[in-house]
C-alpha cells in the first residue's frame, strides 16, 4: 500500500503523468454520469428488484458497472466487445492469414483492433435484442412497437461504442488499459452499495460469519498480490566475445516468468462465456415449442450460477483461458531464438530448440500453478456464501482480483514511465 501511495504522490508531482491522472479521473466522472442516463420505456424499479433477486442478472450488473439495473445507455457495458476479443484471438490461432497479420507488429495489432471493432457491433445488437427478450419475459418492459425496438437497439449499440472510445481514450491519453481501467471503475462504484447491502442485514448472531467473511477478503488480497508478484527466474549466461583489443560479454541475468502471465484476462473471457447458457435458457424459456422451453428450463437450472455445474465449468474456462492467453503472450520459440542471436544460453541447456522445449516445459508447470489460483478465485463467492451465508458480495473473488491486478500494473505503468522521464532528464 506504501508503495502505491508513493508512486502516486511521486507521480502528481510530475506535470505530463499528472495530467493523465486527472484525463483519467475525468473519464471515469463522464463514465459514471453516462453510467445514471436511462433509456426509456422501462420501469427501472421493478428491474433493480428484478436484479435483486436474481443472482446471474445481479453478477451481469456488478461488471457492467451498474449500468444494467440502471438500465442506462450503456447497458450491456464492455461484454460485446469482450466477445469479439475472444472470438478474433481464437481466429488467430487457426486462421493463417490473421496469424501472419498478428505478427506485424503495431500494424498488425491495430488491423486486428478495427475487426474487432467492427464485430463488436452486431454482437451487441444480438445482445440488446437478446436483453430486450429477457425483460419482457419478465414483464418489466412492454412489447414495442418496431420503430421504437429498432430506436432502443440502437441506443443500446451507441452505448457500447461510446463506452469502448472512452476505453481506447485513456489506453491513449491516461494512465494503465482502458478496457480494464473501466471494468475496475465499475467494480469498484458498486463496492459502496454491496457493502452497505451487506451490513443493511447484519445481526449480531452474524458477527462471526461477518469476521469469517473479512478475513477471506483479507487473505484473498495478500494472496493476489503474492501470485502477481511472483516469478520464477532463469538464469541466462552470455558467452565471452572479443571484438578487437576489447571483451565483450561473459555476464549473466535471469529471464523472470510469471506464475500469471495472462493477470485477469482469462477471468473476463470466463464471465463472458459461462453466463451465456443462463441468458440463453432465459431468452428461449417463452418459446411456443414446448420442447424448446423445456430444454431451456433445464439448461437455466443446470448453469445457474453458484450450482456445482457452473462452479465446475467456469474453474475449467478459466484454467483453459489462462493456458491459451499465455500461449498468446509469452513465444517461447521466439524468446530462446533472441537469446540465441544475443549470444545467451541457459546452463545445462543447448541453444535454440532445446532452449525453447525447457522454457516451454517450464512454463506450462508454473502456468498450472497461477490457472488453479485464479479458477479458485473465480469460484470464491460460492464458497463464501456456503461458509458465512453471506449472499450480498456477490462478486467475490473475481471482483478483488480484477480490482487489485488493475491497481498493480497501473502502479507498475507509472514506475516505468517515471524510470523513463528520468533517464531523459539525465541525457538532457
Amino acid at each position: 500500500m506504501n508503495r502505491i501511495l508513493n508512486t502516486l504522490l511521486n507521480a502528481w508531482k510530475i506535470a505530463e503523468l499528472r495530467k493523465k491522472i486527472l484525463f483519467t479521473a475525468g473519464i471515469f466522472i463522464v463514465f459514471r454520469f453516462a453510467a445514471h442516463v436511462p433509456v426509456g420505456g422501462v420501469n427501472t424499479i421493478a428491474l433493480r428488484e428484478l436484479f435483486a433477486r436474481n443472482q446471474l442478472l445481479g453478477l451481469l450488473d456488478i461488471f457492467s458497472g451498474g449500468t444494467l439495473a440502471n438500465f442506462s445507455i450503456m447497458a450491456l457495458g464492455l461484454n460485446p466487445y469482450i466477445n469479439a476479443s475472444i472470438i478474433f484471438q481464437l481466429l488467430t490461432m487457426v486462421i493463417p492469414q490473421l496469424e501472419e497479420l498478428s505478427k506485424e507488429g503495431e500494424y498488425g495489432r491495430e488491423k486486428i483492433n478495427q475487426y474487432t471493432r467492427i464485430l463488436t457491433v452486431p454482437l451487441a445488437v444480438v445482445q440488446s435484442l437478446g436483453m430486450y427478450a429477457l425483460l419482457k419475459n419478465q414483464q418489466i418492459i412492454t412489447s414495442l412497437l418496431p420503430l421504437s425496438l429498432i430506436s432502443l437497439v440502437i441506443t443500446m449499440v451507441a452505448g457500447t461504442i461510446f463506452l469502448m472510445w472512452l476505453g481506447e481514450l485513456i489506453s491513449e491519453y491516461g494512465i494503465g488499459n482502458g478496457i480494464s481501467m473501466l471494468i475496475f471503475a465499475g467494480i469498484v462504484a458498486r463496492y459502496p452499495v454491496q457493502l452497505g447491502q451487506t451490513f443493511s442485514i447484519f445481526e449480531p448472531g452474524n458477527l462471526f460469519n461477518l469476521i469469517i467473511f473479512l478475513a477471506m477478503a483479507l487473505a484473498v488480497i495478500v494472496a493476489i498480490i503474492v501470485v502477481d508478484e511472483a516469478s520464477r527466474k532463469i538464469r541466462i549466461q552470455y558467452a565471452r566475445r572479443m571484438r578487437g583489443r576489447k571483451i565483450y560479454g561473459g555476464q549473466s541475468t535471469y529471464l523472470p516468468l510469471k506464475i500469471n502471465q495472462a493477470g485477469v484476462i482469462p477471468i473476463i473471457f470466463a464471465v463472458s462465456l459461462i453466463l451465456l447458457p443462463s441468458m440463453l435458457g432465459n431468452f428461449l424459456q417463452g418459446v411456443p415449442q414446448p420442447m424448446i422451453a423445456k430444454i431451456a428450463v433445464s439448461l437455466a437450472t443446470i448453469f445457474q450460477p453458484g450450482g456445482v455445474v457452473y462452479n465446475l465449468t467456469y474453474f475449467l474456462l478459466v484454467v483453459g483461458f489462462t493456458y491459451f492467453y499465455t500461449a498468446v503472450v509469452f513465444n517461447p520459440d521466439k524468446i530462446a531464438e533472441e537469446i540465441r542471436k544475443y549470444g545467451g544460453f541457459i546452463p545445462g541447456i543447448r541453444p535454440g530448440q532445446p532452449t525453447a522445449d525447457y522454457l516451454n516445459r517450464i512454463l506450462n508447470r508454473i502456468t498450472l500453478a497461477g490457472a488453479i489460483f485464479l479458477g479458485l478465485i473465480a469460484i470464491l463467492p460460492s464458497i463464501a456464501q456456503g461458509l458465512t451465508g453471506i449472499a450480498t458480495m456477490t462478486i467475490g473473488g473475481t471482483g478483488i482480483l480484477i480490482v487489485v491486478s488493475v491497481i498493480l500494473e497501473t502502479t507498475r505503468q507509472l514506475e516505468a514511465m517515471m524510470t523513463m522521464r528520468s533517464y531523459e532528464g539525465f541525457l538532457k
